[in-house]
């Protein structure tokens, strides 16, 4: 079984999964969406988790610096509490503070377009989330 990484954007939502041992995730996709249409995603989601085998959702918990949760951490958390019931599994929030900065910097190393950071930015962002949570629970 495999882990599933989510960074969940307005009108984006990147994709990774782990390898089978849930020690090493990997950038899988980006699925666009119309503007905050969330239920949208959950066929698709659902989809990827039977078709990937994954039994655990990591999903990018946008807390403020201040470690307050705004406007975006209340939507996430909708969003979680509608993927466990849709899915019947485990969705774990992971805070993603700076994780798209984080990913735009090592798109920037790696000296891509700004085109085609664009379209990368959401899976590489959801690879640090779940990566983070991996290295987080194998201490």
């Amino acid at each position: 079984m495999r882990a599933m990484g989510l960074d969940l954007g307005t009108r984006t939502l990147g994709i990774s999964l782990s390898d089978s041992t849930k020690t090493i995730a990997s950038s899988y996709t980006t699925i666009r969406f119309p503007d905050s249409d969330y239920n949208v995603l959950l066929p698709q989601i659902k989809e990827i988790v039977q078709e990937q085998e994954v039994d655990l959702i990591v999903l990018g918990f946008p807390k403020n610096m201040n470690n307050t949760v705004g406007d975006r951490g209340e939507t996430t958390i909708l969003f979680q509490q509608k993927l466990k019931e849709y899915l019947n599994m485990d969705v774990v929030l992971q805070d993603e503070r700076l994780s798209t900065v984080e990913a735009t910097h090592y798109l920037l190393e790696a000296d891509l377009s700004r085109k085609k950071r664009k379209t990368k930015v959401d899976y590489v962002a959801a690879n640090i989330i779940l990566q983070t949570y991996l290295d987080k629970k194998k201490g």
